[in-house]
């Protein structure tokens, strides 16, 4: 992280109305938007720091980067997992200030969901894209998705936006949504921020025991013997991998290879396959994905 990074203290507001006032007093710039669900690490910072870089390229003064700090309950399929998602918003404003943040916005419930929140959203079809993988493990999980980025994308109106590659499924939808609802926004995939031993950053991490936590690179480390393999041994090594995993302790939902860009099982594309994985340990979820050799 640069110095002049270090050096930027992001401006903090408890709502997008409040947000919106500061912006409209002075010369209005282009919004470069990470949003994001708080409880904030390393993986988060990368993508302030991506959308940072992207500013200082431009002519000098003409971009804000705005975080957004909102857990969104439409998008828990399980309710206690959502009372469960940590926050932590001091250290969550401290760490984006440092990444490069010119603000952060904490959302307030009513402005994102004015007449309460719904029991259930307007169904997101975007075919395979929310139907596969964490679609099928987790239904109404992308309705909420998009709900939820709808409504962000609607006040912040970003030029820009930045996702992480570790929710890939997440990605695609959010660059369907974009395709067919916000044709002026550019989105921004930034590469999956891991652990030295090679796990995921998550939020979640923080919620396994140490014995689980110890273990937990299993799971990442048999991605990446998948993803190097053959494309025809990509079955048994799935299945293999299962195997091994359920010997350790994990519950598996899916470990497999899909197209990059359906989501689908094929076709088999050169450089566009991945393999994707959704466990749990000690009832803590963890998914990833990983781009194939092949």
């Amino acid at each position: 992280m640069s110095t002049t990074q270090g050096a930027l203290r992001a401006k903090r507001y408890e709502s997008f109305s409040a947000w919106r006032t500061a912006v409209s007093k002075g010369r209005e710039k282009r919004v470069l938007f990470v949003p994001t669900m708080g409880a904030l690490h390393p993986g988060h910072a990368a993508l302030v720091e991506a959308a940072r870089r992207f500013a200082d390229g431009e002519k000098e003064g003409a971009c804000e980067v705005v975080v957004s700090i909102f857990i969104n309950p439409t998008q828990f399929d399980d309710a206690a997992d959502f009372g469960a998602y940590p926050s932590s918003p001091d250290a969550d404003v401290e760490l984006v200030s440092l990444a490069g943040a010119d603000a952060v916005v904490f959302p307030r419930l009513q402005e994102m969901y004015p007449d309460g929140v719904p029991p259930h959203v307007d169904r997101a079809d975007f075919g395979s894209l929310t139907s596969v993988l964490e679609g099928a493990e987790r239904p109404g999980h992308f309705d909420g998705v998009v709900a939820v980025v709808r409504n962000l994308f609607q006040w912040v109106k970003p030029s820009a936006a930045f996702f992480g590659e570790k929710d890939w499924q997440q990605l695609a939808v959010v660059r369907r949504l974009v395709d067919l609802e916000f044709p002026g926004i550019d989105i921004h995939p930034v590469p999956t921020v891991r652990e030295p031993d090679g796990l995921a950053m998550s939020s979640r991490n923080r919620r396994l025991c140490e014995e689980d936590r110890a273990l937990s690179p299993l799971f990442a480390q048999w991605l990446r013997r998948v993803a190097a393999g053959d494309s025809a041994e990509w079955g048994q090594l799935c299945a293999d991998g299962e195997g091994a995993l359920k010997a350790r302790g994990f519950e598996i939902e899916y470990l497999t290879v899909r197209n990059a860009g359906t989501l689908e099982e094929g076709p088999l594309v050169r450089g566009g396959m991945r393999v994707f994985g959704a466990v749990r340990k000690g009832g803590v979820r963890l998914i990833d994905n990983v781009a194939c050799t092949f």
